[in-house]
């Protein structure tokens, strides 16, 4: 069974930093690609940043440069460090598992991230 874990949402002023992370299991860690989705109230679930098995990023172009993805494939967790907080990052962020084994794509529950002006 997959199972993704995000911790380390809250609420945070304009301009300051957070850092989620992601433990999975039920996942051959290694040969996945892992990520980061948001969805904010109201609207579509939206990608935010992924990395591959071999270490490549892709990040939407509202994040980049703020936001920095980062896999640990020995502890099976994947992080994404958030600087320079807008309120229009305010959102629910999900883990994000796909592209190896099992096959599917496979979501965490979310954890809540409010950034006040």
């Amino acid at each position: 069974q997959v199972q993704l874990v995000e911790s380390g949402g809250g609420l945070v002023q304009a301009g300051g930093s957070l850092r989620l992370s992601c433990a999975a299991s039920g996942i051959i860690f290694s040969i996945n690609t892992m990520g980061w989705y948001r969805q904010a109230p109201g609207k579509q679930l939206d990608l935010v940043a992924t990395i591959t098995r071999g270490g490549s990023t892709n990040y939407a172009d509202s994040v980049k440069g703020r936001f920095t993805i980062s896999r640990d494939n020995a502890k099976k967790t994947v992080s994404l460090q958030m600087n320079a907080l807008k309120p229009e990052d305010t959102a629910v962020y999900l883990c994000y598992t796909g592209g190896g084994l099992p096959k599917g794509d496979y979501w965490g529950q979310g954890t809540q991230v409010t950034v006040s002006s």
